[in-house]
């Protein structure tokens, strides 16, 4: 049985229905980060869904020295810390170093490990050792049965309150797919599983100098994954993302976000079980 997790008023796990990670790629401003808050809120006020809002604060990672990263550190989570007071939502953000943990840990709901860092032993102990929720993204180069490896090293620590997250594994170049019995061999190791959509159909350094997407395949894979019986669906939205400063090719419109939501909403609860209220 997948244990519960909770972040705020959402919760993860233990047959409920699934919980919304989303938000913009990387904080652009504080007043985008706000409005685009707000309006998540909404959606999952109307829908009856838990929701937990996700920017990065800083881009570590990005195929170009010149991309955009974001405001830093101390910016971010300070608007994040806006979200939270103002918006009333719980927040997440990607910690990419021992160094960030404990600011980090200040104002942040959950913890996110970036994928390419979920093997990183020393930062998945700080950050577990926070006691915060910690969401600890599959690794594009792993086996969904070696993320058992991350979940022992957080819990060597004292924490249990652990998410993992699929997003795709490399395919050959410029490419990733979605193994959806990932899904459930990830659900074994008794950690609430989230899926991410929206980095699944990431084409990494497919533009030359950035990441190219498939947007249009978001809906058809978050429903395919909400059928394989997940805890929660992460999603990048933008209200613009042609006009997004990262991950634009890949993001959801946020205008899409309710409609796909009461799609993958009725396959969720068909799964679970769950009569229509």
């Amino acid at each position: 049985m997948v244990r519960e997790v909770r972040v705020g008023e959402a919760i993860f796990g233990g047959g409920r229905p699934l919980v919304l990670i989303a938000g913009p790629c990387v904080i652009e401003s504080l007043e985008h980060t706000l409005r685009t808050a707000e309006a998540l809120r909404g959606i999952a006020a109307r829908l009856g869904i838990g929701l937990v809002f996700k920017a990065s604060y800083d881009k570590a990672n990005r195929t170009s020295v010149t991309a955009f990263r974001g405001p830093g550190l101390d910016a971010g989570l300070q608007i994040l810390a806006r979200v939270k007071s103002e918006v009333g939502l719980p927040v997440l953000s990607d910690v990419h170093d021992i160094t960030q943990v404990a600011p980090a840990a200040e104002v942040l709901d959950v913890l996110q490990i970036p994928a390419f860092l979920c093997r990183q032993t020393d930062l998945l102990a700080a950050a577990g050792a926070t006691g915060k929720v910690i969401n600890v993204k599959k690794g594009q180069f792993l086996a969904p049965w070696d993320m058992q490896n991350a979940v022992g090293k957080l819990e060597a620590v004292g924490n249990r309150n652990i998410l993992l997250t699929e997003r795709g594994a490399s395919f050959g170049y410029n490419n990733l797919v979605v193994d959806m019995r990932a899904l459930p061999i990830l659900r074994e190791t008794g950690c609430p599983v989230i899926f991410d959509a929206t980095h699944a159909v990431q084409l990494p350094g497919g533009a030359g100098t950035a990441s190219a997407g498939q947007r249009q395949f978001v809906g058809t894979l978050s429903r395919a994954a909400a059928g394989a019986g997940i805890d929660g669906l992460f999603w990048e939205v933008h209200e613009d993302p042609d006009r997004a400063l990262c991950d634009g090719p890949n993001s959801l419109p946020l205008a899409q976000v309710e409609m796909h939501l009461r799609q993958i909403l009725a396959i969720d609860a068909l799964v679970k079980e769950r009569l229509p209220s």
